[in-house]
């Protein structure tokens, strides 16, 4: 039985910006880094109870990469069926899927134009 969540993995594109976001921001400790070459490539956040936020900083994005295009056709080739991606009302691409169990998974590509990006107001 899970009695618990160990970690979230979230890929960033600044350490130094989000450490400070969830540590002076929201009052999270730091419990470590993660060091590669004298570098910090990466760390976790505290959570409480064994529970723990990990971050990583992302590779950019490859010019023309189309995730939920590459998520549909795995899913597919699976044997399993794909979302239908629409334009959401934020600006970014969505599709859902339905895992073996019914519990429904939402897919979701920013744009360069997505609320999340501008913080423009989304209207629904």
């Amino acid at each position: 039985m899970i009695k618990g969540i160990a970690h979230l993995c979230i890929r960033v594109a600044d350490l130094g910006r989000t450490a400070r976001f969830y540590c002076q921001g929201l009052g999270l400790e730091k419990a470590f880094d993660f060091r590669r070459d004298d570098k910090t490539v990466g760390f976790y956040l505290k959570a409480g109870n064994g529970n723990y936020l990990e971050f990583f900083e992302r590779e950019p994005a490859e010019p023309g990469a189309n995730p939920i295009d590459s998520v549909n056709a795995a899913v597919a080739a699976a044997g399993y069926t794909p979302g239908e991606k629409k334009m959401g009302a934020d600006h970014a691409y969505q599709a859902w899927l339905t895992d073996p169990d019914g519990v429904r998974i939402e897919l979701h590509e920013y744009t360069p134009d997505c609320c999340q990006k501008t913080g423009r107001t989304c209207y629904l």
